[in-house]
This record gives structure tokens, sequence and C-alpha cells, in this order.
């Protein structure tokens, strides 16, 4: 299996995917809610360092495949709040977000690649194993949706793809 996503210290992940561009288009899909909301989550980004972030997850809303796993039933809702903590417009983002009492912390990378983007996503402080298949799973899924959504196609189905992911993930750590 190629994975999009890796581990790369512990409690560290990592995830790589080319996409298409220009980067201002993939930007606005990281930073504008209603554009975000379309593969990850909406809500609100205070677009300063310190300023306050909420991402506002509707999973059932990403893809046709509206049937929400037993599993995932507390899990496909939820609201997060954060702060930015490095901006640097058209090429970096980083902000905390609150996650099960624990701080973690998640930067968005762009770099153009020709008429691509390679967009980098590193989610830091993960504790435990469980967390960090679901959390490289869910990183797969929702960059993979944005990948559909920027070439025009009908979003891969969210649930059916994260647990999948989710499982070769886990036998994989």
């Amino acid at each position: 299996m190629n994975q999009a996503v890796t581990v790369i210290e512990p409690g560290t992940v990592k995830l790589q995917r080319l996409l298409p561009g220009p980067i201002e288009r993939v930007w606005a899909y990281i930073t504008e809610s209603d554009k975000r909301a379309k593969w990850l989550a909406r809500g609100e980004f205070d677009l300063r360092v310190g300023g306050k972030i909420r991402l506002e997850f509707d999973n059932s809303k990403l893809s046709s495949d509206c049937v929400t796993p037993e599993k995932y039933k507390d899990r496909g809702l939820g609201k997060f709040d954060g702060v930015i903590t490095r901006l640097e417009p058209m090429r970096l983002l980083s902000h905390t977000w609150m996650w099960n009492g624990g701080d973690t912390e998640v930067t968005y990378e762009l770099t153009p690649r020709g008429r691509e983007v390679l967009l980098v996503i590193v989610h830091r402080r993960l504790e435990g194993r469980d967390l960090q298949a679901s959390v490289m799973g869910g990183w797969d899924v929702h960059s993979g949706i944005l990948e559909d959504v920027l070439k025009g196609v009908d979003p891969r189905p969210f649930w059916a793809t994260h647990e999948r992911l989710e499982k070769e993930y886990a036998a994989a750590l």
C-alpha cells in the first residue's frame, strides 16, 4: 500500500498530496469556511498570528455515502477551537487544535509544482496509536476529497474510505 500519511516521529503524522493548482485556489480551500466545508470542516479562521480558528465538522455532508458507521456516531460532528501560530499567506498556516483535552497542532504547507500544488499537512502531539491511525485515515480521505473537489469530480465516499484507511494505517503502525 502506498500511504499518503506517514509517522515522522512519535505523535506526529505527515500527509503529502499533489493537487490541481493554482496555489491561490488551494489556499482558499484551506482558509475560507465555505470552501473548506466541502472537504474538511466549516468555521471561521481569523487569519493572523494569535487569531482564533474554529473547525465545525459534519462529515455526512462531504460525500454521497451519508451512513455514519456506529463506531463514529459521536465523531462525525464536532466543534474544535484553536489559535493560529504561524502564517505565511499562500504558503504556510499552522494552528493549534484542541482535541480530546489535548492541544494538537496542524501545519498546512503549499509548494507550487508546475500547474499543481504539493500540499503537506503535519499534525503534531497526537497521543496513542488509535488516535494516530484515525487521524491518518482522516487526513488521507479529507485531502482526497479536496483533490476530488479541485478536479471537479464526485467526492469519494467519506465513511467507507475512512474506515478502510484507518484499518490499513492501524495495521502499519
